[in-house]
């Protein structure tokens, strides 16, 4: 009889889907409008520059992970994943497949195009180094703050260039700034260098332009011309112009862009050929001085090492080579 109680017993545990002993690894799940909370909260409080901030679409079941839909500021989605336990977040997924061809194609490319896909430059008696970026991604400026003490130290025995990409994904701001810095650099690399000095501190145009001492209204003149000619603000105002419907075109270095495949923020160009480096100053320094048949004295300085902070302020922060667009 009472074999017949404890088996009856057990049957009722067993349905009712209870276990006497809880697995020592058993995963806590959290349910998807949870999931949707904490990314959120996480992204933003994390992720983000102060003032930006995303929200999150929806949150789906996808095989053992939620698939999470990040939607930024400027409208853009973008396809994350988080652990059913809310512990792991990953924001960039990996195509395997996609991979391994890329890989495969660059194997058999000749030796040529195979050292342009591994940042190996062309030298030159001065070699020319064009920076492409968005003045508002987070990664171009990063890149911006590591660059500038390299481009101090060598001065006039490079011909440097800040370029912009040919659309924009942080707003008209972007546009605006980008405007700006174009015409600010007309009048002298010297003045840009230190306009980006302050500019990268906080953001603050108005006040850094004050800075640098630069004719306000020739600067203004330039920035109306220059929107003219590349109908900057028409464009943004003809949302049928932007690309992929969501983003506007910068189109003032269109073509240099073009010519060399520039894709997102931020490109580093060098004698004509996208060049891979670390953020930091130290790194930044030696590829550039890689390109030169000889080196000069003044790439035996010693720079930082540490890559510069994301976004704006100073401060050090981690090269995750990161950036927008792409």
């Amino acid at each position: 009889m009472k074999k017949i109680i404890i088996l009856g017993l057990l049957l009722v545990f067993a349905i009712s889907g209870c276990s006497l002993i809880k697995p020592k690894n058993a995963q806590i799940v959290i349910g998807p409008e949870a999931a949707k909370t904490k990314a959120e909260k996480f992204i933003n409080e994390n992720l983000m520059q102060p003032g930006s901030n995303v929200t999150v679409k929806e949150v789906v079941e996808e095989n053992d992970l939620y698939k999470i839909t990040v939607v930024m500021s400027n409208g853009q989605e973008i396809p994350s994943y988080m652990t059913k336990d809310g512990k792991k977040f990953f924001p960039q997924t990996l195509d395997i497949a996609e991979i391994e061809k890329q890989n495969a194609e660059k194997n058999s490319e000749p030796a040529a195009e195979a050292d342009s896909a591994a940042g190996v430059v062309e030298k030159s008696d001065k070699p020319k180094v064009e920076l492409f970026i968005m003045s508002h991604c987070p990664y171009g400026t990063q890149i911006e703050k590591g660059i500038i003490p390299a481009v101090e130290a060598l001065g006039d025995k490079i011909d440097f260039t800040l370029k912009f990409c040919d659309y924009a994904m942080h707003g008209k701001k972007e546009l605006d700034e980008q405007l700006t810095q174009h015409c600010i650099q007309k009048e002298g690399l010297n003045n840009l260098i230190v306009y980006l000095k302050c500019f990268l501190k906080a953001g603050d145009s108005a006040s850094c332009v004050k800075e640098v001492g630069v004719d306000n209204g020739k600067l203004q003149s330039c920035v109306s011309e220059t929107d003219k000619q590349y109908k900057v603000t028409e464009k943004f105002n003809d949302k049928s112009t932007w690309s992929s419907g969501q983003f506007p075109a910068f189109d003032v270095d269109k073509a240099d862009a073009g010519k060399y495949g520039v894709k997102g923020s931020p490109s580093l160009i060098i004698n004509g050929r996208q060049a891979s480096s670390g953020r930091d100053s130290a790194s930044l320094l030696k590829v550039i001085c890689s390109a030169f048949n000889s080196q000069p004295e003044a790439c035996n300085q010693t720079l930082s090492s540490t890559a510069p902070s994301a976004g704006f302020g100073e401060g050090a922060g981690s090269d995750s080579g990161g950036g927008c667009g792409g």
